[in-house]
């Protein structure tokens, strides 16, 4: 199994890799700095696609489309991440401006 990064750091170099890109990032909630979860919501052209952070069979990190592989309104994607506050507090929330629906960060998606 993989060392885990500090969420709160790890939410730094996501945001500062995705001011590089040219596309703006904001940390929509501050969870815990050490251990909390994190989803990123990616703003595309079509909608909200929420991403969650997860772990594979193998324990490596990993992405999963947690509103579907299809972008979806803002309402639903606001709902999926209340939902989800709602059962986790720690959890961080972090928006990223991603007009082909991809984060701007390395990351393997199931």
């Amino acid at each position: 199994m993989e060392p885990r990064v500090k969420a709160g750091i790890w939410v730094s170099m996501a945001t500062r890799l995705s001011d590089i890109a040219g596309r703006p990032a904001a940390v929509i909630r501050k969870g815990d700095p050490d251990s909390g979860g994190i989803l990123c919501v990616l703003r595309g052209r079509e909608g909200l696609m929420v991403l969650s952070q997860v772990r594979d069979a193998e324990g490596r990190p990993a992405w999963l489309r947690a509103t579907g592989a299809a972008p979806v309104e803002e309402a639903a994607a606001d709902a999926y991440v209340a939902r989800q506050v709602g059962r986790d507090p720690d959890l961080w929330v972090v928006e990223f401006e991603a007009p082909d629906f991809k984060p701007p960060f390395e990351a393997r998606i199931l």
